[in-house]
C-alpha cells in the first residue's frame, strides 16, 4: 500500500507543481479533459491489472490526472468564483469524498469484487470527459472575454504607470515570491490538521479512552460530515461577512475547541467537540484559496495555488504519518498536542500573510512638504 501511495504522491506532486505552466499553455478546458481521461486510464488500469506492480505503475497515472484536476480547477474558481461558491463546490468535494467509500463498501458487501469499483470510477469520470469535451467552447470563450478584459484594463493602467502591462509571471517568479511561501507553509499546516484529525480521532477515542467503537465511528463520520455541511451554511455567510474575518474567525476557535477534546471533559464532550472542530475547519481550504489571486497578484496565482494544492497534500500524507511515529513512542494521546501545534502554525501563518498583505497595499509615505 505504501507503494502505491508513494507513486500516486509522485504524479500527484509533479502535476500541482507544474500546473500554472500546464493552464498558461493548453487552458483550463484542456487540462480537465487530459487530466479526466488520465484518471479514466488510471481506473481501467487497476480494474484489469494483472499484478500489483501494474497497479503501482498506474498510480503514477492517477496522481498526475487527479493533482491537475485540483490545482486547474482551485485556479479556475479563484479567479471567478465568489468565496460564497468556492465555499460550496468544497462542500460537494466533501460529499463525494463521504459517499465514495460508502459504494465501495456496498459493492463489497454484495459479493462483487473491488476491480468494479474501479470500473464504476472510469465510467463516472469517462462521462465527465465527454462534459469536458462538449464545453472546451466555453472555457476558451470564457479565457478569452478574460483576456480582452485584462488587456483592455492593462492598457488603461500603462497610462498611470510602466508596470501595468507585465507578461503573466513564470514559475521561477512565484518560487521567488516570499507570500507563495507564506502560503505553502500555511496549507500544509491546515491540510495536516484536517487529515490528522479524521484519521487519528477513532484510535484515540477506542484503543487510547476506551470509547465504543460505534459511537467513535459515528463521530468520525460527523466530523467528516460536518467539513462538509459547514462549508455549505459558511458559503451562504460568505457573501454577508468578509473573507479574512470568517478565516480569522474560525482560525481563533479551532485551537479552542482542540483543547476540548485534549481536556477529556467526558466522552460526550470529546465526541461533540470533534463535529465541532469538522465545521470550524470547514471553510479554511476554499476561503484560503479564494484569497490567493488578491494576495499573490493575478499574474502569479495559477502557479500559487498549484503549490499550495501540492502543501496540502504533503499535509495530509505528512500529519497522519508523523502522528503515528510519535504515537508509538508515547502514546494516541500526542493526537492532541499535534492539532494544537499545527492549529496554532495556521493562525500565525495566517495573521503574517494579513499582515504582509497590509503592508503592500498601504500607500508610501509622501515626502512632499504641505
Amino acid at each position: 500500500l505504501g507503494a502505491l501511495l508513494l507513486s500516486g504522491m509522485v504524479g500527484y506532486l509533479l502535476s500541482t507543481f507544474y500546473s500554472g505552466t500546464i493552464v498558461a499553455r493548453l487552458g483550463v478546458g484542456r487540462l480537465l479533459l487530459c487530466s479526466g481521461l488520465l484518471i479514466v486510464a488510471s481506473s481501467l488500469g487497476y480494474a484489469l491489472a494483472p499484478a500489483w506492480w501494474v497497479m503501482v505503475c498506474f498510480g503514477v497515472v492517477s496522481g498526475l490526472g487527479a493533482g491537475a484536476i485540483d490545482a486547474g480547477l482551485n485556479a479556475f474558481a479563484a479567479k471567478h468564483f465568489t468565496p460564497r461558491v468556492m465555499n460550496w463546490m468544497h462542500a460537494f468535494y466533501g460529499v463525494g469524498a463521504m459517499t465514495g467509500p460508502l459504494l465501495a463498501t456496498a459493492l463489497l458487501v454484495r459479493g462483487w469484487s473491488w476491480r468494479w469499483g474501479y470500473g464504476g470510477v472510469a465510467m463516472m469520470l469517462a462521462a465527465m470527459s465527454v462534459l469536458f469535451l462538449l464545453t472546451l467552447k466555453l472555457w476558451e470563450d470564457h479565457d478569452r472575454s478574460d483576456g480582452s478584459a485584462d488587456a483592455a484594463a492593462a492598457a488603461a493602467a500603462s497610462r498611470a504607470g510602466p508596470d501595468a502591462a507585465d507578461p503573466p509571471a513564470g514559475i521561477a517568479l512565484a518560487l521567488r515570491h516570499p507570500m507563495v511561501w507564506l502560503h505553502v507553509a500555511l496549507f500544509f499546516a491546515y491540510a495536516g490538521v484536517e487529515a490528522t484529525a479524521g484519521q487519528w480521532a477513532f484510535s484515540l477515542f477506542t484503543e487510547g479512552r476506551g470509547i465504543r467503537a460505534d459511537r467513535a465511528g459515528t463521530a468520525v463520520g460527523l466530523y467528516w460530515g460536518s467539513l462538509a455541511a459547514g462549508r455549505l451554511v459558511i458559503g451562504y455567510l460568505a457573501g454577508h461577512f468578509a473573507a479574512d474575518a470568517i478565516l480569522r474567525a474560525t482560525m481563533l476557535i479551532a485551537p479552542l475547541v482542540i483543547g476540548v477534546i485534549w481536556l477529556n471533559v467526558s466522552t460526550a464532550v470529546s465526541l461533540i467537540a470533534l463535529s465541532v472542530l469538522g465545521f470550524v475547519l470547514a471553510p479554511m481550504f476554499p476561503l484560503l484559496v479564494s484569497r490567493t489571486p488578491a494576495r499573490v497578484g493575478h499574474r502569479l496565482a495559477a502557479h500559487a495555488i498549484g503549490f499550495e494544492v501540492a502543501a496540502a497534500y504533503l499535509g495530509i500524507a505528512g500529519g497522519p504519518a508523523m502522528t503515528g511515529v510519535l504515537a508509538r513512542r508515547s502514546s494516541l494521546e500526542v493526537l492532541n498536542p499535534v492539532l494544537m501545534t499545527c492549529a496554532i502554525a495556521v493562525l500565525v501563518l495566517h495573521e503574517l500573510v494579513l499582515r504582509r498583505s497590509r503592508n503592500l497595499s498601504a500607500p508610501p509615505a509622501s515626502n512632499a512638504s504641505p
